[in-house]
């Protein structure tokens, strides 16, 4: 990865962490609420659509590899880090007022091993295209953007429920550097880490099927107060992100 690639990795992260900080009133507070159920869903959209149309054809090219077991490892090792991340991958603010520091630990816990996962395709993606002879469009550039585009909104949840349980703004800031920092630790370590191109495989079907909760996580509570609907606005925000994903992909 260039450097700037970690810059704008890392730096989606002060961005949504930031823009949870700038709240001051309740008004503001309304008018993202309502935004970033959008942004969310045209995340979740996007992920879906280049894990469904680049990554995973990417990952089950080599029927030797069993790919479909580490992609439904990564699937239920994410479901996992949900319970400590208390959802905040998806958007969900579930503020717990005087819990000590145990409370933020916990969820940096789920929520930092979630993104230092996600970061090691990223070093190794030049790898795995070159090692299948240039037929996939496996150049880390799309996985970035989809990796980016959850973050600006995961940053801004946590930004919100360090917040709202009452923590002071260094340990929130804190907090936020450390979370945007470990996705790029991740993918220094799959560059400098020689991983042969079976564990490459493995790894990012792992992310894939982390990607794959997430998303249609984010995609089944895209309106949360309907029964089983969506509003015209976000299912176009959804038909317009997989058409990114699409056009990006091919």
């Amino acid at each position: 990865m260039a450097i700037w690639q970690y810059l704008i990795l890392f730096s989606s992260v002060l961005i949504g962490g930031g823009l949870a900080q700038a709240i001051r009133t309740d008004s503001d507070k309304n008018r993202w609420q309502a935004v970033l159920p959008l942004l969310l869903s045209f995340s979740g959209a996007y992920l879906l659509g280049i894990a469904a149309m680049e990554l995973m054809p990417t990952v089950f090219r080599n029927p030797e590899y069993h790919t479909g077991v580490w992609l439904l490892g990564g699937f239920f090792v994410q479901l996992l880090l949900e319970g400590l991340s208390q959802g905040v991958e998806h958007g969900h603010v579930h503020a717990h007022k005087r819990q000590g520091y145990g409370y933020a630990i916990t969820v940096m816990v789920g929520l930092g091993l979630h993104a230092l996962l996600e970061g090691l395709p990223l070093g190794t993606a030049g790898e795995m295209g070159h090692s299948l002879h240039q037929h996939t469009h496996m150049d880390g550039d799309h996985l970035l953007v989809g990796i980016v585009l959850h973050k600006i909104p995961a940053a801004f949840a946590l930004g919100l429920l360090l917040r709202h349980s009452g923590y002071s703004s260094r340990t929130t800031w804190g907090c936020l550097l450390l979370f945007g920092l470990l996705s790029p630790l991740g993918a220094v370590l799959g560059e400098v880490i020689s991983i042969d191109p079976v564990w490459r495989n493995r790894v990012l079907a792992l992310v894939i099927g982390s990607f794959l909760h997430i998303s249609t996580t984010i995609l089944f509570e895209a309106d949360g107060d309907r029964n089983h609907g969506i509003s015209a606005k976000k299912f176009a925000v959804v038909v317009v992100g997989m058409m990114v994903a699409y056009f990006t992909a091919h």
